[in-house]
């Protein structure tokens, strides 16, 4: 038995009238994952493509393994080596229990490393997965329609943002906030103006702020405290990295937020495929660029002023939201000119609450979300703009 007669002998039992009625988003979802719909458009005003949501919304979720892996090498890199320095043969966790007969902690093996990364990364993606997936089939079936794939992109990228020690209750009540205030309450993906990731994660910076910043949360090693190298810069201390290994993402940070190698190679993807704007994430460099060297010439006592744009480039969570988050294909702008300027507008207020907001040195985060308040306006004036010019034409 082939696994579509299998699909098609249970559809029945998920239809109007089977006992299984209710769960019946729960079906659709997991066949046209499996499958292309077999109900298409066949009207001539009707543009038919193989690229449907799903098919975006799962490049995206594959992109985004590149940072995942490439940060769970890092953060199982920095455990590591502060355990080596520690003297510490294992760790009090119960993820010691798998470690311990897998790995042997070392700093120079990198399938020690990634394993020790994983085994922070994997419980959290799945509280977060399943809280959140929880969530979406209860709205999915409270209103009638289909499980929305924008939440495997919504999981993982939300997971990316986190610290790796954050407890995994935290987790599951910030991806719930991002998912029900963030997207469900205003009817879903496609209606939602915020980003859903961006959203949770927000709200646990602020509900919850000494397990998502500070010194204490970088390092997946109790007891080990080290500062991110943009929370030194923010100090007036030495970033303790230069800038290739900043770049390439060996130092503290979330998930996501350490290497722009693996966050270059994903936005080439995403950009080739045309399923991110490259025009959102050029122009948050721009806008960033310009405001940072504006800073530069200005003479203060705050050091985040003498800071140069390319360090801003590489410290932070500024990569990271500029390819996956900036460019969210809801809550951007929809014109290609709008992008131009909605990507510059989140540079530039990456940099000005960078730069010029001495407690809270990240701001990426709050930037995309103001980004996200102004793209409906930014589309309506360039829309604007081209009617009045094609009028203006006869």
């Amino acid at each position: 038995m082939s696994l579509r007669t299998l699909m098609d002998g249970l559809e029945h039992h998920f239809e109007k009238g089977g006992k299984f009625a209710w769960a019946y988003p729960v079906y659709e979802a997991i066949d046209t994952a499996l499958y292309t719909p077999s109900t298409v458009t066949h009207g001539a005003s009707h543009v038919r493509d193989v690229l449907n949501l799903k098919r975006i919304m799962m490049t995206v979720w594959l992109a985004a393994f590149i940072p995942v892996l490439v940060g769970s090498y890092v953060v199982g890199y920095q455990a590591n080596t502060a355990m080596a320095a520690a003297g510490m043969s294992t760790i009090n966790d119960w993820r010691a229990l798998v470690l311990d007969t897998l790995t042997t902690y070392d700093p120079a093996n990198i399938v020690d490393c990634v394993l020790h990364g994983l085994m922070y990364w994997v419980p959290l993606y799945i509280v977060v997965f399943a809280t959140g997936i929880a969530f979406e089939v209860l709205f999915a079936s409270k209103r009638g329609h289909e499980v929305n794939e924008g939440f495997f992109v919504t999981s993982i990228l939300f997971t990316l943002t986190l610290p790796a020690g954050i407890p995994l209750w935290m987790a599951s009540v910030g991806v719930a906030f991002g998912v029900i205030l963030g997207k469900e309450v205003f009817g879903g993906t496609g209606k939602n103006f915020l980003n859903p990731a961006l959203t949770g994660r927000a709200f646990l910076y602020f509900a919850y702020p000494a397990s998502m910043s500070g010194d204490q949360v970088w390092i997946a090693v109790d007891g080990v405290t080290q500062a991110t190298p943009l929370g030194n810069a923010a100090l007036g201390n030495p970033y303790g990295v230069d800038w290739m290994t900043a770049f390439i993402g060996n130092m503290p940070g979330s998930f996501g937020e350490t290497s722009t190698l693996a966050l270059l190679i994903a936005a080439l993807i995403l950009a080739f495929t045309r399923i991110a704007s490259w025009r959102v994430m050029l122009g948050c460099v721009i806008g960033l660029a310009a405001t940072v060297s504006l800073f530069n010439v200005i003479p203060s006592s705050n050091p985040m002023f003498q800071m140069p744009f390319w360090w801003h480039l590489v410290l932070g969570g500024f990569a990271f939201g500029a390819v996956f988050m900036a460019t969210d294909p809801v809550s951007a702008a929809m014109t290609d000119t709008g992008r131009w300027w909605y990507g510059i507008l989140i540079g530039v207020m990456c940099a000005l609450i960078r730069v010029a907001n001495p407690a809270f040195p990240e701001g990426m985060m709050l930037a995309i979300l103001f980004g996200n308040l102004f793209a409906p306006l930014i589309d309506y004036f360039v829309m604007q703009r081209n009617i009045k010019r094609r009028l203006a034409r006869g």
